[in-house]
């Protein structure tokens, strides 16, 4: 047995008088009394605060409000803005629209927005004193990230530019009238298809630049490059100070960036008077993300030395205007630094990282390597799972907006500046959570039976939850394989506790938050000895004497449906599982998946023609002749991060064993399943259902 659990208490909703739901008795199906614990419906009901904007006065912060709608199935996004003294809480825009990425003029009295309730997105701009919004391009692909020139006369964004699309020659014209099939899709690009985005169009992202009140856009990077980004997500850039020039980064190589390494970008100034570009980096390994200092005198960008590890840490940097004197100012923090802003006065940088499973907000001085650094805050983020998804932004005096989350809290705006508590501005899942009950979560600490590492987890305990009698457990294992749960409001998690669940998740090696060293232990071995650390979990919450120890489960999704497969192929003490969207078969992975470049460079030791063993010994079908749990997989039809062939091999492999299976498919749906709000909650079901039906007879 593994050591006993260390318990510390986080920020909790510790729940009384509740009666504990029967595991039998989905809550999508209870209509009665309105309190009580959480219901399947509710994911229509949970709202999200992202992105939010502190005005340059501090007094404002307009951020995006997400919702679900009942009737259409479909989310939406709208603008909302609040007093940074919690007053003055309304909407600025409405509908059943796409609303994104607000941002404030330099003097505060426009803000820029994204939004496609014009059509097509466009990039639109509301007067703040009259209210007055109007659409300021009119373009044909959507506008990518933008940013306000510093006199506010200008804005820049990213756009593709289209190029022509391979096609078969010598096609015939059809006849007037005629209705012929759908042309064949002629593919030469490695990555012509991405998740959640579907099949990419052809051509290259530049960076344009609009007159802030409309206006013909003028195109101001060229070549066959992406400018500012890799092409696929948003793009960054800054503009200097003069407003004569964008940092940003491109891949210097030129092309669709489809080698088989990773995209090698340097950071480049671009002249807006003629679009010359003056290259300003040159190593191997990525440098993005550029920021120009108010003084116009530094940038500072991330950047790591490629090193083709699984995990490495990107540092943040600072270097002079014309690219001399490039040196780290976070070294001496072992955990990766992201999001920068500098601070108003130039004497150093915002930025977040995630420590232990914490989000946190620090300041990072220019002359330290950033062992000296000063934590703003904690608990930023706030995306209704248990992972990171922080944003932030930082006013004229200082002063900064965050969105925030607690175990107990699902998403809120909070306002703090340096040397101060940050105050929740927000309540917008109040009303909801009014009169709902959920579970109580604690944080533990437990030894993996491998190796005596410290293992770090948290615990979420059914509403009403009694100490003297046994529950069954559901091992909830994160993706990634990279990344880390924390202590934020998970709410797949709560449900599952609402049907009288402990639920138990954990960030086994491998995981984020804990230094490289730490996440580079499954480098070239994933999986592998993540299997103990997670097992050993198990055990320390079975020794705390509150779990049956016949009503075992577990569940992942993406890595952590992979780690499901890995967990049933080594061992029979789970009644049943469910593998969300895995990689099941590495070798076809890489060959399939959008991602299939990184696999091969970063996660394995080469092409799999060339490393066959190794590939094969990581592959769940090593350890599929194990399988004896009822086993279920749920998979996404338009899944092409871990596309749907990896769940049919895993289905068809455990049917042709004979080992109790089925394979749920949900038409429309990317990875992680969350498109429809309805087809979330088919997700949660399917895997509760499956649980019940193997449920021990004694329970």
């Amino acid at each position: 047995m593994t050591a006993p659990l260390s318990s510390a208490r986080v920020s909790v909703s510790l729940i009384a008088a509740a009666a504990l739901l029967c595991v039998a008795a989905p809550a999508v199906a209870q209509t009665g009394a309105e309190s009580g614990p959480l219901r399947m419906e509710d994911i229509f009901e949970v709202e999200i605060a992202g992105d939010p904007q502190i005005s340059p006065d501090g007094r404002w912060v307009v951020y995006v409000r997400q919702r679900a709608d009942i009737m259409t199935d479909s989310r939406f996004s709208n603008l909302w803005v609040v007093g940074s003294d919690g007053s003055g809480h309304r909407p600025l825009t409405t509908g059943d629209y796409s609303d994104s990425s607000p941002r404030w003029s330099p003097d505060g009295t426009r803000l820029a927005f994204v939004s496609n309730r014009s059509g097509d997105a466009q990039i639109h701009v509301r007067w703040m004193d009259s209210g007055e919004t109007s659409a300021i391009t009119n373009v044909t692909e959507p506008p990518r990230s933008f940013e306000w020139s510093p006199d506010g006369t200008q804005i820049a964004f990213g756009k593709l530019v289209p190029k022509p699309v391979p096609t078969i020659g010598g096609m015939p014209t059809p006849p007037e009238g005629a209705e012929w099939a759908e042309p064949a899709q002629v593919v030469e690009r490695l990555v012509y298809r991405f998740d959640q985005l579907g099949d990419l169009p052809h051509g290259f992202v530049h960076v344009f630049v609009v007159p802030s009140e409309g206006g013909t856009a003028r195109q101001i990077t060229s070549g066959d490059n992406h400018w500012a980004g890799n092409g696929i997500g948003g793009t960054h850039f800054s503009w200097t100070p003069d407003g004569t020039g964008l940092v940003m980064s491109r891949d210097p190589r030129g092309g669709d960036t489809e080698s088989v390494f990773v995209a090698d970008t340097e950071v480049f100034e671009v002249s807006i008077a003629d679009g010359m570009a003056t290259q300003l980096t040159d190593r191997r390994g990525p440098d993005d993300g550029p920021i120009v200092s108010p003084d116009g005198r530094h940038i500072a960008y991330f950047g790591m030395d490629d090193r083709f590890q699984g995990y490495q840490l990107t540092r943040l940097y600072v270097m002079n205007r014309d690219g001399s004197d490039p040196r780290s100012i976070s070294d001496g923090l072992d955990r990766e630094v992201y999001g920068a802003t500098w601070a108003p006065d130039g004497s150093g940088l915002y930025a977040l990282y995630d420590d232990e499973g914490m989000t946190k907000l620090a300041l990072f001085g220019l002359d330290d390597d950033g062992s000296g650094h000063g934590v703003l805050t904690d608990n930023v983020g706030g995306v209704g799972r248990a992972y990171a998804g922080a944003t932030y932004s930082v006013a004229d005096d200082g002063s900064f907006a965050m969105n925030y989350t607690t175990p107990a809290v699902i998403s809120e705006v909070a306002t703090g500046r340096p040397g101060s508590d940050v105050r929740v501005l927000t309540g917008i899942n109040d009303d909801l959570m009014a009169k709902r009950e959920i579970g109580e979560v604690e944080e533990v600490w437990y030894e993996s039976s491998h190796d005596g590492r410290p293992i770090h987890g948290w615990i979420i305990k059914p509403p009403g939850f009694d100490p003297s009698r046994e529950y069954p457990l559901i091992l909830e294992i994160h993706g990634g394989p990279f990344s880390n749960y924390g202590a934020r409001f998970d709410l797949e998690k709560q449900l599952m506790a609402a049907q009288g669940y402990v639920v138990l998740y954990t960030n086994p090696r491998g995981s984020t938050s804990y230094g490289e060293e730490f996440g580079n232990l499954i480098h070239h071995a994933y999986p592998g000895d993540d299997f103990y650390d997670l097992m050993s979990g198990v055990d320390a919450v079975i020794d705390q004497g509150y779990v049956d120890e016949e009503q075992l489960y577990v569940v992942g999704g993406s890595g952590g449906g992979v780690l499901t497969a890995w967990l049933v192929g080594r061992t029979d003490r789970f009644r049943a599982a469910v593998s969300w969207y895995p990689v099941i078969n590495w070798y076809s992975f890489v060959l399939t998946a959008d991602m299939a470049a990184y696999g091969v460079n970063y996660w394995f030791p080469g092409l799999p023609w060339d490393h066959v063993e190794h590939y094969e010994s990581r592959s769940l079908l090593s350890v599929v002749e194990n399988v004896t749990t009822p086993t279920r997989i749920v998979t996404g039809e338009e899944d092409w991060r871990t596309p749907m062939s990896e769940s049919e091999q895993y289905f068809k492999a455990l049917k042709l064993l004979g080992v109790e299976t089925s394979l749920v498919r949900f038409p429309g749906e990317p990875h992680g399943i969350r498109r429809r709000p309805s087809h979330h909650i088919g997700k949660m079901l399917s895997t509760l259902e499956w649980f019940r039906r193997y449920a021990a007879t004694t329970s």
